[in-house]
Formats: structure tokens, sequence, C-alpha cells
């Protein structure tokens, strides 16, 4: 399992009875997790000292319950970057922390590969792997089919002192996306993916992992220039299992002797007890003419 070791603002503080007890910079949020399904005491005294707690609805959702006063908004960064946070519903705050390991893959990918490099990012949220792309000097496409995390991503490259970077903010259902860079014939060195199990497009198209995931892998690898350095593609679902997302990779970028694919979980440690809480996959796909 890969993880971050180097995140100073985001901590793990805890995680027992299905709750995680977190840091974030200074604000300390509980939030319920499937996966905690192991039971114990809660003796870390910031139990108890939390400023928001998430409780999920048993009609679905859920909400926050303030205990001290949360900003608006706040920032935390890392590895000089800067993410805007703010408690969202269905117990989000903006930011995947556990996906820092793949920001710094990405940057350390695109730093050795000494040329420039397009990078495509789909399903980009607020824009964590975009930052980490800009900053390591690559240029980026950064899709996704909300309009507000867009307007987030933004935010962030701005408080991150990126904004002058050579980056295009599109608002666009992926699939459809994909399909006319095709036919425009725009290629790109790195593509990023990080497909929701489920979800709606910004005119309402549906999305379901299982379903469609085939069909986009093979449709973006169309994408791929020439001399592709790097594709990322994650996934949160046991819809699919890591084994089989491996062999679609494989399948549709190439597997050849030269070329490396791996797939692994990716997670958080947890500091107050000698474990990494898993948080999904991410199968890697590297170009044959880099050092993975």
């Amino acid at each position: 399992m890969r993880f971050a070791t180097d995140f100073k603002d985001y901590e793990l503080i805890d995680a027992v009875n299905g709750e995680r007890l977190e840091r974030w910079g200074d604000i300390i949020l509980i939030r319920p997790d499937p996966q905690i399904i192991w039971n114990g005491e809660k003796k870390d005294p910031r139990w108890n000292k939390a400023h928001a707690v998430y409780h999920r609805s048993s009609s679905g959702g859920g909400y926050w319950e303030t205990l001290k006063k949360v900003p608006d908004v706040w920032s935390i960064g890392y590895n000089g970057l800067t993410f805007r946070l703010k408690p969202m519903g269905f117990k989000h705050t903006g930011l995947f922390p556990e996906q820092a390991i793949n920001w710094t893959l990405a940057d350390k990918l695109i730093r050795e590969a000494n040329r420039p490099i397009k990078v495509l990012n789909m399903f980009a949220y607020t824009g964590g792997a975009t930052l980490a792309c800009l900053n390591a000097g690559a240029s980026v496409t950064h899709v996704d089919a909300s309009k507000g995390m867009v307007q987030w991503a933004k935010e962030n490259a701005a408080a991150s002192g990126l904004s002058d970077r050579p980056v295009r903010w599109l608002v666009d259902d992926c699939m459809k996306f994909v399909k006319r860079e095709i036919r425009r014939q725009n290629k790109y060195d790195a593509i990023i993916m990080d497909p929701p199990s489920y979800g709606r497009g910004p005119d309402g198209e549906v999305w379901k992992l299982e379903n469609q995931i085939g069909e986009l892998l093979s449709e973006t690898a169309k994408l791929l220039s020439d001399n592709p350095l790097f594709v990322f593609v994650n996934s949160y679902t046991g819809g699919i299992s890591p084994t089989i997302l491996n062999y679609m990779v494989k399948t549709c970028f190439g597997n050849s002797s030269n070329s490396t694919v791996y797939t692994e979980e990716i997670g958080l440690k947890v500091t107050n007890k000698n474990i990494v809480l898993p948080c999904g996959n991410t199968t890697v796909w590297i170009g044959s003419d880099v050092n993975g």
C-alpha cells in the first residue's frame, strides 16, 4: 500500500467504531467511514475537542454538527500547494488527502521527463492533481462536470500562486469531452482520471463506473501522444476489483515489455494505531522510456 508521509497539515489521528478523527490544519473533525469496522476505546482526548462531527441520516446523506466555531473557509498546505477547505454535504471537505501520494508521483515523473508535458486531468474535482502537475512545470487541461468544483480548483490555484500557469479550466462531461478531443486530434503526454462510482454530468448525463469505465479507458487511450509519460486511474468502488482494473488499463494503454503497469491500494496512516486505512486504489501506467 502506498501512503503519503509528508502531509504535515493533515493527520488521521485515530480510527475506531466507524469514525475518523482528523486534523485539517488547526481544525479537528470527526467523520464516518464504512471501512472502519473494528471497535475500540476512544482514548485520544481530541475525540472530545472536535470542532465538528458529521452524522449520517437514516434516510440518506447527513449533516454537520458544529461543536466549536469552524471558519467558512480555511486553508492547508502540501509541498508548496495551498488548498481551501470547507465542510460540505455528504461529509466532504473539498480534498482527498490520500491522493497526495499520487500528486508526489506525478510531480516526480514530470520533472524527470525534462521536456514539455501536456496533462489531461478528468473528474478533476478541486484540482489537487492539477496543481501538482502545474507546479512541476506541465500544462494541464482540467475537466469536471461540476461548475462549482472547477471554480474551487481555480481558487486553489490562485492560493497556490499558480494562476499564471498554462491551464484550461473546463466544465464538461468527461466522456463527451474525450470524444471531441479525438475528433480534434488533440494529444496528451499524461492522463489522470478519478471517476466516481456514480455521478451526473452538467446536462444530467448519468455516469455509472461499472457500465462506462471500459469505454472511457479505450477512448481515452486514443488521446495519448506518441511519447506518453504516464496514466493514473483511481478507483473507489468495490464493483470493479483492482485486478480487473489493472487488466483493463493494460489492454487499453498497452502492455509492452518496456512499459510498467501496477495497481496498489492507497491509504492514510493512522497516527494512534500501527495501521494504514485503505482509501481506494490507483492503477499506474508508465511509458516505456520512463524509469518508474
